[in-house]
This record gives structure tokens, C-alpha cells and sequence, in this order.
């Protein structure tokens, strides 16, 4: 343990944030830094636990944990200054419908496009590009739902839901993402939220069908070989009906 000096941070340093407490805060714990003096200083921060009677208890190294609770502590400040999916600019018009309360949802569409898509080993499909068809995407904080569109117009209530033709999509929709790492901001503007959601679908490595679940007229790994070795447009006859329409989603 490097005991030198104590650096303590004045209290006129910072803002005065009590008339924004909705309750009693009770104290549970404390930081104590220790940094040696010279030229190469070394720091060390320890935990304390408090007890009911405010004394120091249960002192141990800051573990990675409680370091990356007291990171997220310190920027709620700066997160909830920022409206959660609010747009940069005018609403892009790809967006159906917004709501921004708890985890936030967001319906959106688009249009057919050339991706770059990624395979798992297992599956025998060469990594590349390969158009794919026009899409519906439902998403909030932590959950990812797809679908394919008929055509490129923009969708209304009445439209017809295709599945989504891809491996690792669910049969109501719900996309498993693996071992991807989900990390999406209660800052994150409208744009960055379905750009975020966008990149994790088409960089994440499709790997299994779900289940019994074809999402495709025909065979699901020779259409996607074909398509990347072509380039040709995404065949719209090979898309299955889902027997729901675009209402289905709404609350």
C-alpha cells in the first residue's frame, strides 16, 4: 500500500446538486486515493464499507466492478442531459414511429441495399457483400425484431410482413445476437440508436437457423452463396408471408 498523501477534491469545487435529490441519501461507502510523492507517482485507491454508525468497514482494493459503477455514476450527469432518441435534425423519414419512454422503441425501414454480411465457419457461405431486401426493424434498448418488406415503399399499417430471409432470426421476428455486446447509451440520438442497431445486425456473424424455422422459399444457405457469388437483386419471390401486417407492431 503506497501511503504518502491523501488528495481530498474541495467541496467549493463542486456543483451544489441537493435540490435535485427525490429522497434521503445515506452514506454506504467511501474511497480513500493514496499516491506516492516523486517523479513517477503510483496511485491506489481503496473501499471502505460504512456501518450504521458512519464507521469505515471492510477495507479492500477498488475492484474493476466498483470502479465501472462509480464510472457510470459520474456520467449520469452528462447521459441524462441528453434526450434519449432525439433526432439531430428534421425526422428522417425512413422513421414510422418513436417512443422515447423507458428502454425507448423505434420502428423504422430500409430499402433494399448492398451489405457487407459475415458467416460463421460452420455455415460453408463466404464472407461478402450480397444485396438484401427491404427491411423493418423494431428495436428498443435491448432487443432487436426484423422483418423483410414486399418493396421499397414506405410502409403503412396495411403492409404485409415478410420473415426476415437470415439465419439467426427467431419466427416472430426476434433476433438472437449472440455473444454481441449491446451498449446503447440513454443519450443515444434517434439516428445514432437505429445506426447502432443497423451495424449490430449486419456485423454480427450469422451462425444457425432457429429451430425449424425456414425463413425462405427454398434453401436458405444456397440463396445467400448465390447472391454474394452474383451480386444479382434479392429475388423477391423467395420471401415467405408472415400472416401479419405492420398494425400487429403498433401499441
Amino acid at each position: 500500500m503506497y501511503l504518502k498523501t491523501i488528495t481530498v477534491k474541495a467541496m467549493s469545487e463542486f456543483n451544489d446538486i441537493t435540490g435535485s435529490f427525490d429522497g434521503l441519501y445515506h452514506p454506504i461507502s467511501a474511497l480513500v486515493i493514496y499516491q506516492t510523492k516523486g517523479s513517477e507517482t503510483q496511485t491506489y485507491v481503496e473501499h471502505f464499507d460504512l456501518d450504521r454508525n458512519g464507521n469505515l468497514i471492510n477495507a479492500h482494493p477498488l475492484t474493476v466492478k466498483e470502479g465501472q459503477q462509480l464510472a457510470e455514476a459520474l456520467d449520469s450527469k452528462e447521459e441524462n442531459s441528453k434526450a434519449f432518441l432525439k433526432p439531430k435534425s428534421i425526422l428522417p423519414n425512413t422513421v414510422l414511429q418513436i417512443n422515447p419512454a423507458q428502454d425507448g422503441t423505434v420502428l423504422w425501414y430500409t430499402k433494399a441495399q448492398m451489405r457487407q454480411l459475415y458467416f460463421s465457419d460452420s455455415m460453408g457461405i463466404s464472407n461478402g457483400t450480397a444485396n438484401v431486401p427491404a427491411m423493418l426493424w423494431y428495436a428498443n434498448k435491448h432487443h432487436l425484431h426484423v422483418y423483410a418488406l414486399p418493396n421499397d415503399r414506405r410502409p403503412t399499417e396495411k403492409t404485409a410482413l415478410c420473415h426476415a430471409p437470415f439465419f439467426n432470426v427467431y419466427t416472430n421476428g426476434d433476433v438472437c445476437m449472440g455473444s454481441v455486446d449491446i451498449n446503447i447509451k440513454k443519450s443515444a440520438s434517434l439516428e445514432e440508436f437505429t445506426a447502432l442497431w443497423e451495424s449490430y445486425f449486419f456485423n454480427s456473424y450469422f451462425s444457425h437457423l432457429m429451430g425449424e424455422h425456414n425463413p425462405v422459399n427454398g434453401n436458405c444457405v444456397s440463396l445467400w452463396k448465390e447472391l454474394i457469388a452474383t451480386g444479382c437483386p434479392f429475388p423477391a419471390e423467395m420471401l415467405v408471408k408472415t400472416g401479419k401486417k405492420l398494425k400487429s407492431l403498433l401499441p
